[in-house]
This record gives C-alpha cells, sequence and structure tokens, in this order.
C-alpha cells in the first residue's frame, strides 16, 4: 500500500502523447488547443477611437481655440481620412481610424455642434493628448502569442480565432475511453432487480463525468468472469487510449481484475493506496501506452479516484495546467485510521472570497445518494486526526 502521493507521481509519470487534428471553428469548442494563436497583425491594426465625437488637433487647445469646423466624418470602417486643416475637426464614430493629424478625441457630451461647428463645452485643460483613442498595437503587437496551446477552447478563444483568421485550428485529438463495470449483484438500467441486485450506476457517473471532460466514451457491464474480463479488455486496448474500471479490484474470491490486467500485458505501477475511500486503487499501463485505471467498486471510492486521480492525469496529458484548489474547513472534524480521507463536502464562500468546506457525512462509500448532496472531496492529510476549523485542505471539486 502506497500514499496518496506517490500514487499521484506514478500516475503523473504515465501521462499520454496525444495526437492532434484540425477542425472547424465552429467545431473547437471545448477543445483543447495544440497550436498557439498569434497576432497575425497589431491589436488593434490602427489608432481606434473609442469614443463618438470630433476628432482634433491637440495643439489647437494651447492657442485657446474651443471652437472647430466640421470638415468631414469619419466612420467605423471607413479608410483612413486626413485633417486638411488644423483649425478644424472630424467627427469620428466609435471603431473608426482616427484621422491623420489628429491626436484626441472630446466626446460628443462635452460639446456642442451648431451650423456644421463644434465648441467645446468642458474645461480645455481636461483634454489630453491621446484621449479616447485606442493606439495600435497596444493589446498585441504582431506575432505576439495570444492564446498558447494547451488551453481548452471557451467562447473566448473563439472569438481570437476568428479575428485572426483561423478558419481551421489545430487541437488534441479527444481522448478514447471505455468505462467497464463488473460485478454478478449489477444488472442493466433496464431492468427490475431482484432483491440480491441493483442497477448498474457507476459506468454511467464515470461516463457522465468523462463526456463532460471531453472524452468520447463507451459503457460496457460484464459480469465476474475471468475469461471474459480478459477477452474484453483485449478488444479494448486495441481501440481505446485509456481503461476505467468499476468493481473487481480488492481481495475477495470473484475480484478477477488485476489477475486479468496482468494477463493481458499491462504492467501494475500500484495496487491499494492509504486512503479512505478507494483503498482498493489499481493503475498500470500496457506496453503500448494505455493507461488503465482499475476503481473499487463501491460508487463514492470510484467517483472519488476519478476526480481525485483521473482528472490530473487527464490534464496533464492534455498540458492544462490547473491551480490546486483550496478550501478552508467550517468546524472541527476528526477521522481516526491512518489513512488520508476524503471527506464529502458542501461549498460556500464567505464575504472575502474564501471557499469553506462543510462536511457532508453520509454512511460510507456506498452512499451514492450522499454525493448529490456534497459538491467535492476534501482531501485530510494521514498523519494526523483531530482538523481543527479555520485550517485549509486541497479540495477536488466535482459540481
Amino acid at each position: 500500500m502506497i500514499p496518496v502521493e506517490q500514487a499521484e507521481q506514478l500516475i503523473l509519470e504515465s501521462i499520454l502523447t496525444i495526437p492532434t487534428e484540425k477542425v472547424s471553428i465552429e467545431a473547437a469548442l471545448g477543445r483543447v488547443l495544440a497550436e498557439d494563436l498569434c497576432a497575425d497583425r497589431d491589436f488593434p491594426p490602427f489608432n481606434r477611437v473609442t469614443m463618438d465625437g470630433i476628432a482634433i488637433r491637440h495643439e489647437q487647445l494651447s492657442k485657446g481655440q474651443t471652437s472647430f469646423f466640421i470638415e468631414a466624418t469619419a466612420a467605423a470602417g471607413s479608410p483612413e481620412k486626413t485633417l486638411q486643416n488644423a483649425e478644424n475637426c472630424i467627427e469620428v464614430m466609435t471603431g473608426a481610424m482616427i484621422p491623420l493629424g489628429t491626436d484626441a478625441v472630446i466626446r460628443y457630451e462635452d460639446i456642442e455642434i451648431k451650423d456644421k461647428t463644434a465648441r467645446i463645452t468642458i474645461d480645455t485643460n481636461e483634454i489630453k493628448t491621446g484621449q479616447n483613442i485606442h493606439p495600435q498595437g497596444s493589446d498585441r503587437k504582431t506575432g505576439d502569442v495570444i492564446v498558447p496551446k494547451g488551453r481548452k477552447l471557451s467562447p473566448a478563444e473563439i472569438g481570437v480565432a476568428a479575428t485572426i483568421g483561423k478558419h481551421e485550428i489545430l487541437v488534441q485529438r479527444k481522448l478514447r475511453a471505455v468505462v467497464i463495470s463488473t460485478g454478478e449483484e449489477i444488472v442493466p438500467i433496464t431492468e427490475t432487480p431482484l432483491p440480491h441486485q441493483i442497477r448498474t450506476s457507476n459506468g454511467f457517473a464515470l461516463q457522465a463525468s468523462l463526456k463532460n471532460w471531453g472524452l468520447e466514451t463507451e459503457n460496457v457491464l460484464l459480469p465476474d468472469d475471468q475469461a471474459v474480463i480478459e477477452q474484453k479488455i483485449s478488444v479494448f486496448m486495441e481501440t481505446f487510449d485509456v481503461l476505467i474500471l468499476s468493481g473487481g479490484v480488492s481481495a475477495g474470491k470473484f475480484d478477477f481484475v488485476p489477475k486479468a490486467l496482468e494477463n493481458q500485458g499491462v504492467k501494475k505501477l500500484f495496487h491499494k493506496v492509504s486512503q479512505r475511500p478507494g483503498k482498493p486503487f489499481w493503475f498500470g499501463k500496457s506496453a503500448k501506452g494505455t493507461a488503465v485505471f482499475a476503481l473499487p467498486g463501491n460508487p463514492v471510492s470510484t467517483f472519488m479516484c476519478l476526480n481525485r486521480y483521473f482528472k490530473k492525469w487527464l490534464d496533464a496529458s492534455q498540458g492544462i495546467e490547473n491551480q490546486q484548489l483550496m478550501a478552508e474547513l467550517s468546524e472541527d472534524f476528526t477521522f481516526k485510521p491512518e489513512l488520508t480521507f476524503f471527506l464529502q463536502v458542501k461549498l460556500s464562500y464567505t464575504p472575502t472570497g474564501k471557499i469553506l468546506a462543510t462536511p457532508v457525512e453520509g454512511h460510507g462509500s456506498g452512499d451514492l445518494a450522499n454525493l448529490v448532496e456534497a459538491d467535492a472531496f476534501l482531501e485530510l492529510p494521514l498523519e494526523r486526526s483531530l482538523f481543527k476549523k479555520g485550517e485549509v485542505f486541497k479540495v477536488f471539486v466535482y459540481r
């Protein structure tokens, strides 16, 4: 049995190298960027007007001039205009190019216009050179990286891709995962279980998480039959990037998964972690690089291990850097066994922005219903048994 930190290290040493593909910008939302998105020109590409009003030559104000004849109008999208007479002005609209020969914009709210003459109605000392002008290249210069690879594409990044003309974007291929649930006591959700049976649920909870993280998935249910498990594992390792099994990894007579995996050439990197829930967790990797997460069958154990370990492995494989979230315990809590304990917690926020974690104790790792009352798992280290209100610990959020 190994500690949580060692388990995490072994998992992160086994990340995948993910192939890439090009997709249309319409299909890129939620995908992981595999190239830098760089500015194809300066941002903004010209000195841009930021307020509707008039553009003037600022030095005229020092000469005492407060009224300007309007010699032209510059709209957004029109070619650059030039001020012909320094004593005049040009009406300008937001988004337009600042006319040549002008260097300040005075908004309509600060002028009066009558008979093609704009008269300034504010103290001219308040008007500065460059006022209401967005300078060319002040946001980004040509060639600057705007979005680095390894970023999951949100609507903001899609907007950047569009403005630099990326109608096709290089992204990581979606990882393919199969979720395998084992157990004679489990029946499909379309069936009515007998008194000694339960409907399969772990597979659907895991599959929903994986879909939420952008993976392509399949969900299968297998009996506690070593030959069948081995045969399916052999097939799945040829077609999927990662196998996630639920159940059959403990020390019972019908826990065939560890042996089946080893018989199919999956190298065991660890089996059993000093934690609760999820102690029987098994992890390994095949010769061709397929990662295998064999999780305990109890629903809370399965769900915790997926969110604590698999999500970190996935982010590391995709090159996504996520800051570890921390939360403050809202009340004293005691846990005596010398194990890292993953406490189910409800999260809330203080007026100063602290994340508070309130324990939501259920009835053990089989209490699936308790997961809907909580939001996250708070990781309490094994060196201690008493955890005080106000202390801060790692938190793994699933809602």
